[in-house]
């Protein structure tokens, strides 16, 4: 893929892959960009690789060459013109949003633009007028680059001023094949494939994983370990609950990396700290949540499969009442994720209610 200056691209867009669409059109938009992107799909299709690479296309004087001192920086994210804000709590705030306003009304640094990366614009719920306004009466030299998993009703206003670049998990086939470009191996690939749910940053952390067959099996032991005791559903569940918790361990890894690469790099480039740390930490924070909240929905998954497979070889009423319920009771646990319960609590709930199926 090139710049209409003939500028080769793949470099600042490096580690993005099944996004081609996206990537085509925020190499047209480089060349005469508007004042915001909103980038609208789940977790771990790379958009933040996808924002870095933007901006260099946006900060390079070459239009995007991927080595020059400026592109190094931008896709570091030590560029001072690349701004990355990140939510301090559950949801973007109004005074989150109050600091969007002001760095927006911010004159580059370097350049003659800055871009402003928002991250997860879905939960700004309060925060919605602020950043309307904002988006209506943009900075000349600022340009958005919001990220969120989905546009919710009350935010249709606010995604309306912007540039809707829409993102798509990877089909298994396409990751597989992805994760086999990258040396994997194809059974590896296939398993990875099946159990990252489409993204492919999940699927390169879990090809550091040795434990993810010892997960699954263990999900999958769920029905024939119940033995309609409170006692052992609770064993049960905090087992379930611990592996959860130790799945994260190749994404603590990673933060533990990136901690370090963005202090070496910082020291490189003259600068006496990293960047904005405390919301670097408070991001990866809240990516370990939500990993291990991954974790936790692809077992249930695994686990309503196996009730599943029982239901449909299943005889007799009553039994098929029973299995049917199990299934029910599984997806309501899937479904409750989103409202971030007591993990250990909700699985002990379901594995009590699971021990009541006979057999």
């Amino acid at each position: 893929m090139t710049t209409t200056e003939g500028t080769a691209i793949g470099d600042v867009f490096a580690g993005v892959v099944g996004q081609e669409r996206a990537l085509a059109l925020l190499a047209a938009a480089a060349r005469r960009p508007v004042h915001a992107y909103l980038f609208v799909g789940p977790p771990g299709l790379g958009q933040r690789g996808m924002a870095r690479g933007f901006a260099a296309l946006l900060l390079c004087p070459h239009g995007g060459c991927g080595h020059c001192d400026v592109c190094r920086r931008v896709l570091a994210g030590v560029h001072p013109d690349l701004v990355e804000v990140e939510r301090v709590g559950a949801a973007l705030s109004v005074g989150d949003a109050a600091e969007v306003v002001r760095l927006a009304h911010r004159r580059p640094l370097e350049g003659r633009r800055q871009v402003l990366v928002v991250s997860d614009l879905h939960t700004a719920w309060r925060a919605a007028p602020a950043l309307l306004k904002t988006l209506e009466e943009p900075a000349g030299e600022t340009v958005f680059v919001l990220f969120a998993d989905f546009v919710p009703a009350e935010l249709a206003t606010v995604a309306s001023r912007c540039v809707v670049v829409e993102l798509s998990p990877l089909s298994p086939g396409a990751l597989a094949a992805a994760l086999r470009d990258e040396g994997i191996d194809p059974a590896r690939a296939e398993e990875l494939s099946v159990a990252a749910g489409g993204s492919p940053e999940r699927a390169r952390l879990l090809a550091a994983d040795t434990h993810l067959a010892e997960r699954r099996a263990l999900w999958l032991s769920v029905p024939a370990r119940l033995d309609g005791t409170g006692a052992s559903a609770a064993a049960l569940a905090a087992e379930l609950h611990a592996s959860a918790e130790e799945a994260t361990a190749p994404l603590r890894a990673r933060h533990a990396e990136e901690n370090e690469e963005l202090a070496a790099r910082a020291e490189a480039f003259g600068a006496r700290s990293v960047p904005g740390r405390k919301a670097i930490e408070d991001r990866q924070r809240r990516e370990e949540r939500r990993w291990r909240t991954d974790e936790l929905l692809t077992g249930l998954a695994a686990l309503s499969g196996a009730y599943g497979r029982r239901l449909a070889e299943a005889t007799g009423e009553a039994r098929l009442r029973a299995l049917a319920q199990a299934v029910g009771a599984i997806e309501e646990a899937g479904r409750r994720m989103v409202h971030n319960p007591n993990e250990l609590l909700m699985l002990e709930a379901l594995l009590v209610r699971l021990s009541a199926v006979p057999g």
